[in-house]
């Protein structure tokens, strides 16, 4: 069995929700879970001031595209295509492109587990970054932004860096 990657299909503008819905229905209905594995919308939440008034409001970030992650092969590519209101994959119209580790990363479409062997109070090393080599102590750990915060000495000074977790290692 192949992986499956991410790839970016394009829809009707106001169309993506219902896409995605409809998907995940001819999905369902024709049994290929273990062929297109997950459809997501990726939204994100804004503060919205309005009349003096100040809401949270559900905002698409790329309106007008679904992620979808799939096993590319003639059969999914052709359940895609003809859902109503997909006009294609992005990408070469015969071959859709997937999207890479570091597109992944950065859009956010993935959740990393990044498991730490470090607690608040604990010694460490950052080993990756600017400040790759600097020794600091673990002041506070934010594993849902994936960062950790460090006081590092540098040139004699006290200095706190908001690092990501896998950018430090505990001192052994």
């Amino acid at each position: 069995m192949a992986d499956a990657n991410w790839y970016v299909v394009h829809t009707y503008s106001g169309y993506e929700n219902k896409v995605a819905t409809n998907l995940e229905k001819m999905v369902e209905n024709r049994r290929l879970q273990d062929m297109i594995e997950e459809v997501r919308v990726p939204t994100e939440t804004v503060v919205e001031i309005k009349d003096n008034t100040r809401r949270e409001v559900e905002r698409k970030i790329f309106p007008g595209y679904v992620l979808v992650k799939m096993v590319m092969t003639d059969e999914t590519w052709y359940v895609v295509r003809n859902i109503h209101g997909v006009t294609g994959f992005v990408g070469a119209s015969s071959k859709p492109i997937p999207l890479t580790r570091q597109e992944i990363d950065s859009l956010g479409v993935e959740k990393r587990e990044v498991r730490v062997d470090y607690s608040v109070g604990d010694n460490v090393k950052v080993v990756e970054g600017p400040l790759a080599g600097f020794f600091g102590l673990v002041e506070e750990i934010d594993s849902d932004k994936q960062k950790v915060r460090v006081k590092v000495s540098m040139f004699g000074r006290e200095t706190t860096a908001e690092l990501g977790l896998s950018e430090v290692s505990q001192l052994l």
